[in-house]
């Protein structure tokens, strides 16, 4: 590496070092994701079991253990909270974003290398992952190295990664092999395969991935093999885990805000990768084809979460630095500087009329909502006067500093607004002292791994559906003197003849704590 490659290393570290480690521990675990994360690590330590994940005192076969032995190591070493249950993903996103430059570097050139892990940085949802408590970095960064080791020949790394992708989040980590067999039949270049190392790079994943997955079914047998193969990856596959979010079209608007304000840029770098490269045309074709997979995959997919794609951003940010490095010298592309100008002020606009928007729901983000209008008044002008007078330079730059800003903001101020309105943090610490130690406690299942994790009560979970109401009739009856934790909405569903068989103790934002009455009336309703 030069000195400028050292340069330009050490500010990208500096950069995603300032947004990602800004205020990390310092908001409570948002319900109900973060918390499963924290919760099941710490039980590893409670019951002295590294093998068998487990939630609530049961064994828990949601995912595979990658990100909750990296979470109890960080809690072995800064004591378990959430700075802990957050330190991998921050960790292994700075680890990405450094992967990206070194092997772009060698793909392209030094620019675009140093261009495509800042685009990557500031985008919205890798930065925002890159903060929380969940797997989705992890596999990424698995994702994202096994490919780009294929891409630059270097087999047994693409293996090896493909295997811990596998042991962080099951059979999705196969995916990059599905992707390099797409791109060698589209290139006609299947006679690669011979020295791919196909046998032992098999071996190789076998003997990462293997051993936990043999274990566990030595252990456990079909059970763990229905619940975590059957239903946590070919039925979520097929039939949708939220009905509402099925539409073919959740991951474009998800894509728009995800990749702001990159997204400015994304159909013009992908228009232009697919009609005007030359260059380096291999290397174009393959991340298309890596972006295009993951987002129609997940796109078929019945269950949907925001969070699905994020495999797919090293690509398109590699993508977009491409385009941004070819129009960065001269004014061939003069036009497509307008249009990103334009599409810029666009998008900044929306923004700042969406932020005001929230304030009628959550009044609480006034200061927040003020300060991300500032900021992205401030981008949106001063990168469209600089692409107008042709400085691609001063605009990029103008983009970091405005993204740095905006991290700064989310996570100082908008974040630590509303999060005690998704987590249960604060209403553990209330519900504590009026809790007579020994009564059965029934938990919403959006707070109950909040208050595991928080409170070490695991209570017995409620499900309240967009149809149905769990039976409180039956509930009484088998337990007459019972504790509720319920959010608003949940309780809002519950027939008022229900609701005289309960006092309301306390209400924390967003959340109530019910005790039934000591002498009540079962009506029969």
């Amino acid at each position: 590496m030069t000195k400028n490659g050292y340069c330009d290393f050490f500010i990208l570290l500096v950069i995603s070092s300032i947004i990602v480690f800004f205020n990390l521990g310092g908001i409570p675990l948002l319900d109900p994701d973060e918390p499963v994360y924290a919760e099941t690590a710490k039980e590893m330590f409670l019951n002295h079991d590294f093998i068998s994940p487990r939630i609530y005192g049961e064994f828990w076969y949601d995912k595979p253990p990658m990100y909750y032995w990296l979470v109890a190591a960080a809690s072995h070493i800064f004591g378990s909270g959430e700075f802990a249950a957050r330190l991998p993903s921050a960790l292994l996103s700075i680890v990405c974003l450094s992967s990206v430059y070194l092997f772009v570097r060698k793909l392209f050139n030094n620019r675009t290398a140093m261009l495509s892990a800042l685009i990557l940085a500031t985008s919205i949802e890798y930065f925002y992952l890159s903060k929380a408590a969940v797997t989705d970095i992890t596999l990424t960064l698995c994702m994202t190295v096994s490919l780009l080791s294929f891409m630059t020949r270097r087999y047994y790394i693409f293996y090896l990664f493909m295997g811990l992708a596998i042991l962080t989040k099951g059979p999705i980590g196969f995916m990059p092999a599905v992707i390099a067999a797409i791109y060698l039949v589209i290139t006609r270049n299947l006679s690669a395969l011979r020295n791919m190392k196909v046998f032992s790079g098999l071996l190789l994943i076998f003997l990462v991935c293997v051993p936990w997955y043999g274990i566990m079914y030595h252990l456990h047998g079909t059970d763990f093999i229905d619940t975590f193969f059957g239903f946590h990856n070919l039925t979520r596959f097929a039939s949708p885990e939220h009905p509402t979010q099925t539409w073919w079209w959740y991951y474009i608007p998800v894509l728009l805000v995800g990749f702001f304000p990159w997204s400015a840029l994304l159909v013009q770098s992908v228009y232009h990768s697919i009609v005007d490269a030359t260059k380096q045309s291999q290397e174009i074709i393959f991340l298309n084809i890596w972006a295009g997979f993951v987002f129609l995959f997940f796109s078929i997919a019945q269950t949907k979460l925001v969070s699905y794609i994020l495999p797919m951003y090293p690509a398109i940010a590699i993508l977009v630095a491409w385009h941004i490095d070819q129009i960065w010298d001269g004014y061939y592309y003069a036009k497509r500087q307008y249009i990103w100008g334009s599409i810029i002020f666009i998008l900044t606009a929306g923004a700042i009329y969406g932020a005001f928007q929230g304030l009628e729901t959550l009044p609480e983000l006034s200061m927040g909502v003020f300060l991300l209008s500032f900021v992205l008044g401030f981008m949106g002008i001063f990168t469209a006067y600089f692409l107008w007078n042709h400085q691609i330079k001063n605009a990029f730059c103008i983009h970091i500093l405005g993204m740095i800003g905006i991290s700064a903001v989310i996570f100082g101020y908008v974040f630590p607004a509303v999060a005690p309105k998704f987590s249960s943090a604060e209403t553990v610490k209330e519900f504590m002292p009026v809790y007579d130690s020994y009564s059965p406690v029934y938990i919403s299942k959006f707070l109950r791994p909040g208050f595991a994790f928080y409170g070490n009560v695991y209570g017995n979970e409620l499900y309240f559906s967009p149809t149905s109401i769990p039976d409180f009739n039956m509930i009484l009856q088998k337990d007459p003197q019972a504790y509720f934790v319920l959010r608003d909405i949940d309780y809002k569903k519950i027939p008022e003849s229900i609701k005289t068989q309960f006092i309301l103790l306390k209400t924390i934002n967003n959340q109530i704590i019910l005790k039934s009455k000591e002498e009540t009336t079962i009506n029969p309703e």
